[in-house]
Protein backbone atom coordinates (compact mmCIF):
# COMPACT_ATOMS: atom_id res chain seq x y z
CA UNK A 1 0.00 0.00 0.00
CA UNK A 2 1.86 3.07 -0.98
CA UNK A 3 2.18 5.85 1.61
CA UNK A 4 0.25 9.31 0.87
CA UNK A 5 -0.65 12.73 2.03
CA UNK A 6 -2.12 14.23 5.39
CA UNK A 7 -6.16 13.99 4.29
CA UNK A 8 -9.47 14.27 5.70
CA UNK A 9 -10.70 11.55 8.15
CA UNK A 10 -13.80 10.65 6.51
CA UNK A 11 -16.07 10.94 3.59
CA UNK A 12 -18.36 13.88 3.23
CA UNK A 13 -21.93 12.79 1.67
CA UNK A 14 -23.08 14.99 -1.01
CA UNK A 15 -26.13 15.69 0.70
CA UNK A 16 -24.10 17.05 3.89
CA UNK A 17 -21.65 18.82 1.35
CA UNK A 18 -24.35 20.76 -0.14
CA UNK A 19 -26.23 21.32 3.32
CA UNK A 20 -22.82 22.90 4.57
CA UNK A 21 -22.83 25.40 1.12
CA UNK A 22 -26.27 26.54 2.09
CA UNK A 23 -27.59 25.42 -0.68
CA UNK A 24 -30.31 22.29 -1.90
CA UNK A 25 -28.53 19.11 -3.39
CA UNK A 26 -28.50 18.78 -7.09
CA UNK A 27 -31.77 17.39 -8.47
CA UNK A 28 -30.41 13.71 -9.65
CA UNK A 29 -33.33 11.84 -11.74
CA UNK A 30 -35.49 8.67 -10.21
CA UNK A 31 -34.59 5.20 -12.38
CA UNK A 32 -34.88 5.06 -15.56
CA UNK A 33 -34.64 9.02 -15.86
CA UNK A 34 -31.39 10.58 -17.49
CA UNK A 35 -29.87 12.30 -14.46
CA UNK A 36 -29.58 16.69 -14.58
CA UNK A 37 -26.92 17.80 -12.23
CA UNK A 38 -26.99 21.89 -11.54
CA UNK A 39 -22.97 22.80 -12.63
CA UNK A 40 -23.87 26.66 -11.32
CA UNK A 41 -24.18 26.28 -7.00
CA UNK A 42 -21.28 26.45 -4.77
CA UNK A 43 -19.84 23.37 -3.07
CA UNK A 44 -17.97 23.30 0.00
CA UNK A 45 -15.86 20.49 -1.43
CA UNK A 46 -12.38 21.57 -1.98
CA UNK A 47 -9.00 20.59 -1.91
CA UNK A 48 -6.93 20.65 1.18
CA UNK A 49 -4.67 23.90 1.20
CA UNK A 50 -1.04 22.03 0.56
CA UNK A 51 -2.67 19.34 -1.50
CA UNK A 52 -1.27 21.31 -4.84
CA UNK A 53 1.78 23.16 -3.16
CA UNK A 54 4.29 21.99 -5.50
CA UNK A 55 2.36 23.11 -8.17
CA UNK A 56 1.71 26.24 -7.70
CA UNK A 57 2.80 28.72 -10.24
CA UNK A 58 3.92 25.99 -12.87
CA UNK A 59 2.54 26.17 -16.29
CA UNK A 60 3.04 23.93 -19.29
CA UNK A 61 4.95 20.87 -18.64
CA UNK A 62 6.26 21.51 -15.46
CA UNK A 63 2.96 21.42 -14.27
CA UNK A 64 2.64 18.25 -15.29
CA UNK A 65 5.22 16.16 -14.02
CA UNK A 66 4.52 17.90 -10.53
CA UNK A 67 1.26 16.97 -10.78
CA UNK A 68 1.66 13.19 -11.75
CA UNK A 69 4.11 13.22 -8.81
CA UNK A 70 1.09 14.71 -6.01
CA UNK A 71 -1.42 12.19 -7.56
CA UNK A 72 0.94 9.03 -8.09
CA UNK A 73 1.01 8.85 -4.46
CA UNK A 74 -2.00 6.77 -3.93
CA UNK A 75 -3.49 3.64 -2.36
CA UNK A 76 -4.07 1.16 -4.97
CA UNK A 77 -6.83 -0.97 -5.24
CA UNK A 78 -7.90 -4.61 -6.50
CA UNK A 79 -10.53 -5.29 -9.43
CA UNK A 80 -12.68 -6.75 -7.16
CA UNK A 81 -12.65 -4.13 -4.43
CA UNK A 82 -13.55 -1.37 -7.19
CA UNK A 83 -17.47 -2.86 -7.46
CA UNK A 84 -18.23 -1.70 -3.51
CA UNK A 85 -15.87 1.38 -4.15
CA UNK A 86 -18.29 2.47 -7.31
CA UNK A 87 -21.44 2.26 -4.96
CA UNK A 88 -20.42 5.37 -2.87
CA UNK A 89 -18.01 7.02 -5.39
CA UNK A 90 -21.63 7.16 -7.41
CA UNK A 91 -24.57 6.83 -5.01
CA UNK A 92 -27.58 8.66 -6.02
CA UNK A 93 -27.40 11.38 -3.35
CA UNK A 94 -31.62 11.15 -3.65
CA UNK A 95 -31.31 7.59 -2.96
CA UNK A 96 -28.79 5.65 -1.20
CA UNK A 97 -29.71 2.44 -2.26
CA UNK A 98 -28.65 3.27 -5.68
CA UNK A 99 -26.11 4.44 -8.09
CA UNK A 100 -26.28 7.40 -11.03
CA UNK A 101 -25.09 5.39 -14.47
CA UNK A 102 -22.68 7.43 -16.27
CA UNK A 103 -24.02 7.37 -19.87
CA UNK A 104 -27.82 6.78 -19.40
CA UNK A 105 -27.79 8.66 -16.26
CA UNK A 106 -30.56 6.19 -14.86
CA UNK A 107 -30.77 6.03 -11.09
CA UNK A 108 -30.29 1.90 -10.39
CA UNK A 109 -30.21 -0.51 -7.30
CA UNK A 110 -26.16 -0.50 -6.39
CA UNK A 111 -26.92 -4.87 -6.22
CA UNK A 112 -28.71 -5.05 -9.97
CA UNK A 113 -24.47 -5.13 -10.65
CA UNK A 114 -23.09 -7.88 -13.10
CA UNK A 115 -22.72 -8.81 -16.54
CA UNK A 116 -26.44 -9.19 -17.49
CA UNK A 117 -28.19 -7.05 -20.38
CA UNK A 118 -30.34 -4.31 -17.70
CA UNK A 119 -27.34 -4.94 -14.87
CA UNK A 120 -24.80 -1.99 -14.47
CA UNK A 121 -21.05 -2.77 -15.18
CA UNK A 122 -17.01 -1.08 -14.57
CA UNK A 123 -17.07 0.66 -17.40
CA UNK A 124 -13.37 2.10 -18.10
CA UNK A 125 -13.70 5.49 -19.36
CA UNK A 126 -9.52 5.46 -20.81
CA UNK A 127 -10.34 2.15 -22.86
CA UNK A 128 -8.53 -0.79 -21.22
CA UNK A 129 -7.55 -1.79 -24.31
CA UNK A 130 -5.82 1.64 -25.30
CA UNK A 131 -2.44 0.41 -23.91
CA UNK A 132 -3.45 -2.77 -23.00
CA UNK A 133 -3.13 -2.64 -19.05
CA UNK A 134 -6.21 -4.56 -18.87
CA UNK A 135 -7.89 -4.87 -15.14
CA UNK A 136 -4.40 -5.06 -13.46
CA UNK A 137 -3.87 -3.31 -10.10
CA UNK A 138 -2.52 0.40 -11.37
CA UNK A 139 -4.66 2.59 -14.44
CA UNK A 140 -7.27 -0.69 -14.59
CA UNK A 141 -8.68 -0.08 -11.04
CA UNK A 142 -8.12 3.32 -10.73
CA UNK A 143 -11.39 4.96 -9.41
CA UNK A 144 -11.00 8.09 -11.22
CA UNK A 145 -11.37 6.82 -14.70
CA UNK A 146 -13.66 4.23 -13.61
CA UNK A 147 -17.87 4.48 -13.67
CA UNK A 148 -20.80 2.31 -13.53
CA UNK A 149 -22.50 1.81 -16.38
CA UNK A 150 -25.10 0.07 -18.50
CA UNK A 151 -24.02 -3.03 -19.77
CA UNK A 152 -25.70 -2.73 -23.61
CA UNK A 153 -24.77 1.07 -23.52
CA UNK A 154 -20.96 0.16 -22.23
CA UNK A 155 -20.60 -2.33 -25.21
CA UNK A 156 -21.87 0.38 -27.33
CA UNK A 157 -18.95 2.53 -26.08
CA UNK A 158 -16.97 -0.30 -26.42
CA UNK A 159 -13.06 0.59 -26.59
CA UNK A 160 -14.23 3.92 -28.94
CA UNK A 161 -12.75 7.41 -28.75
CA UNK A 162 -14.24 10.80 -28.10
CA UNK A 163 -15.81 12.93 -30.42
CA UNK A 164 -18.97 14.48 -31.58
CA UNK A 165 -21.31 13.24 -33.97
CA UNK A 166 -22.88 9.52 -34.67
CA UNK A 167 -26.46 8.32 -34.40
CA UNK A 168 -28.14 8.29 -31.12
CA UNK A 169 -27.51 5.64 -28.45
CA UNK A 170 -30.75 2.98 -27.93
CA UNK A 171 -31.28 3.25 -24.36
CA UNK A 172 -28.86 6.53 -23.21
CA UNK A 173 -30.57 9.48 -24.94
CA UNK A 174 -27.95 12.03 -26.12
CA UNK A 175 -25.25 9.75 -26.19
CA UNK A 176 -24.12 9.38 -29.98
CA UNK A 177 -21.78 7.20 -31.60
CA UNK A 178 -20.72 6.22 -35.14
CA UNK A 179 -17.83 3.54 -36.69
CA UNK A 180 -15.16 5.12 -34.56
CA UNK A 181 -15.98 7.51 -31.93
CA UNK A 182 -18.78 7.72 -29.15
CA UNK A 183 -19.96 11.26 -27.67
CA UNK A 184 -21.54 11.21 -24.11
CA UNK A 185 -24.44 13.37 -23.15
CA UNK A 186 -23.97 16.80 -22.50
CA UNK A 187 -24.26 16.27 -18.59
CA UNK A 188 -20.96 14.42 -18.80
CA UNK A 189 -19.22 15.42 -21.39
CA UNK A 190 -17.08 17.50 -18.93
CA UNK A 191 -16.62 14.77 -16.57
CA UNK A 192 -15.16 12.37 -19.33
CA UNK A 193 -12.48 14.58 -20.54
CA UNK A 194 -11.69 15.28 -17.27
CA UNK A 195 -11.06 11.68 -16.20
CA UNK A 196 -8.98 11.44 -19.61
CA UNK A 197 -6.67 13.89 -19.17
CA UNK A 198 -6.11 12.63 -15.24
CA UNK A 199 -5.24 9.04 -16.76
CA UNK A 200 -2.72 11.21 -18.81
CA UNK A 201 -1.21 12.36 -16.33
CA UNK A 202 -1.24 10.15 -13.84
CA UNK A 203 0.54 6.91 -16.21
CA UNK A 204 3.22 8.29 -17.51
CA UNK A 205 5.40 5.06 -18.26
CA UNK A 206 6.48 4.35 -15.22
CA UNK A 207 5.70 1.42 -12.74
CA UNK A 208 5.31 -1.35 -15.60
CA UNK A 209 2.11 0.63 -17.31
CA UNK A 210 1.91 2.85 -20.80
CA UNK A 211 2.44 6.40 -20.92
CA UNK A 212 -0.95 7.33 -21.62
CA UNK A 213 -1.77 10.46 -24.01
CA UNK A 214 -4.53 11.77 -25.78
CA UNK A 215 -4.11 12.68 -29.15
CA UNK A 216 -6.33 14.71 -31.66
CA UNK A 217 -7.04 11.35 -33.52
CA UNK A 218 -9.63 8.44 -33.84
CA UNK A 219 -9.54 4.99 -33.89
CA UNK A 220 -6.43 4.54 -31.97
CA UNK A 221 -6.73 0.96 -31.90
CA UNK A 222 -4.50 -0.61 -29.33
CA UNK A 223 -1.82 2.97 -28.93
CA UNK A 224 -1.63 4.14 -25.37
CA UNK A 225 -3.85 7.00 -27.12
CA UNK A 226 -7.30 7.96 -27.01
CA UNK A 227 -8.79 11.26 -28.81
CA UNK A 228 -10.12 13.60 -29.45
CA UNK A 229 -7.97 16.10 -27.41
CA UNK A 230 -9.14 19.10 -29.13
CA UNK A 231 -13.10 18.08 -28.42
CA UNK A 232 -12.18 16.88 -24.95
CA UNK A 233 -10.44 20.44 -23.92
CA UNK A 234 -13.94 22.05 -25.69
CA UNK A 235 -16.06 19.85 -23.39
CA UNK A 236 -14.44 19.78 -20.22
CA UNK A 237 -14.56 24.24 -20.81
CA UNK A 238 -18.53 23.86 -22.05
CA UNK A 239 -19.44 21.59 -18.99
CA UNK A 240 -17.77 23.15 -15.32
CA UNK A 241 -17.39 20.02 -12.78
CA UNK A 242 -20.68 19.89 -11.04
CA UNK A 243 -21.79 19.01 -7.49
CA UNK A 244 -22.07 14.94 -7.78
CA UNK A 245 -17.94 15.39 -9.52
CA UNK A 246 -16.80 17.20 -7.23
CA UNK A 247 -17.98 15.09 -4.40
CA UNK A 248 -16.78 11.88 -6.22
CA UNK A 249 -13.54 12.95 -6.03
CA UNK A 250 -13.67 13.98 -2.21
CA UNK A 251 -14.97 10.54 -1.91
CA UNK A 252 -12.11 8.93 -3.88
CA UNK A 253 -9.89 10.81 -1.91
CA UNK A 254 -11.13 10.73 1.68
CA UNK A 255 -11.70 6.53 1.32
CA UNK A 256 -10.33 4.89 -1.07
CA UNK A 257 -7.25 6.07 -3.14
CA UNK A 258 -6.01 9.13 -1.23
CA UNK A 259 -5.24 11.07 -4.61
CA UNK A 260 -7.39 13.61 -6.33
CA UNK A 261 -8.50 14.20 -10.20
CA UNK A 262 -6.20 18.12 -10.42
CA UNK A 263 -8.79 19.03 -13.27
CA UNK A 264 -11.99 18.86 -11.12
CA UNK A 265 -10.11 21.10 -8.30
CA UNK A 266 -8.68 23.13 -11.10
CA UNK A 267 -10.43 23.06 -14.57
CA UNK A 268 -7.57 25.51 -15.99
CA UNK A 269 -5.11 24.01 -15.63
CA UNK A 270 -6.23 21.98 -19.01
CA UNK A 271 -5.36 24.85 -21.20
CA UNK A 272 -2.35 25.21 -19.28
CA UNK A 273 -0.96 21.74 -19.81
CA UNK A 274 -2.65 21.02 -23.88
CA UNK A 275 -2.03 24.24 -25.07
Amino acid sequence: MSTHRARRSRRLPLLAVVAVAGVAAPSVAAANTPATADTTRPTAVQAPDDYYQDATGKSGPELKAALHTIISEQTKLSYDEVWDALKSTDEDPDNPSNVILLYSGRSQAKDANGSEPDDWNREHVWAKSHGDFGTATGPGTDLHHLRPANVKVNSTRGNKDFDNGGEEVPDAPGNRTDDDSFEPRDQVKGDIARMILYMAVRYDGEDGFPDLEPNDKVDNGSAPNIGRLSVLKKWSAEDPPDDFEKNRNEVIYDSFQHNRNPFIDHPEWVDSIWK
